[in-house]
């Protein structure tokens, strides 16, 4: 589960692409805290921490801003065009007894008995869409797949997920199948 992770940040008072161009080349993230119908506020922060903790994948921190401490959530991550630098974060303030909605990664472990006999395990869902209690997040739902038989298919329905954890989609998706590959006849 996630826990509070303390992040210090400063008010950006530049904006704007050239300006967060310049803070991104001394080591510097910009991104903004919004929500709870207060303004929203231009941070920066330390890059390579934020990097640390993203890749551990923490999604709630005490954000430090001029002295004031309060509790936020990680709403979104801009990356580049190429998908591997960080450009921007956006925070939504948060009350600690809230539940929120997030989608968080879904990771299946074991190798199927189907497998066994000529299947493949195909996944088709990473990520769940799920509601939680902030202090409550996930940092990723796991599901055992060693007993799935050749043919079998997983539906949402049959996760198992943390208690207070509800996933907001349909239960009668397909998260992955078990089944034989069959080749096609050369042309």
């Amino acid at each position: 589960m996630s826990s509070l992770i303390a992040l210090e940040a400063t008010r950006r008072e530049e904006l704007g692409s050239r300006a967060n161009f310049r803070l991104r080349k001394t080591g510097q993230l910009p991104g903004v805290i919004y929500g709870h119908k207060e303004a929203v506020v231009p941070i920066k922060l330390d890059r390579k921490t934020f990097m640390t903790h993203l890749s551990r994948g923490a999604h709630v921190f005490t954000l430090s801003i001029d002295g004031k401490s309060e509790p936020v959530l990680l709403k979104d991550v801009q990356f580049d065009h190429l998908g591997s630098e960080v450009l921007h974060v956006d925070f939504a303030r948060v009350d600690l007894n809230e539940r929120v909605t997030v989608t968080i990664a879904l990771q299946l472990k074991g190798e199927p008995k189907g497998e066994k006999e000529g299947g493949v395990l195909q996944q088709i869902i990473n990520e769940l869409e799920i509601e939680a209690l902030v202090t409550e997040i996930p940092d990723v739902i796991t599901h055992d797949v060693s007993d799935m038989e050749k043919d079998a298919v997983l539906h949402i329905r049959e996760l198992k997920l943390p208690p207070g954890v509800k996933c907001l989609q349909d239960g009668d998706l397909i998260v992955a199948t078990c089944r034989e590959v069959l080749e096609e006849a050369p042309a």
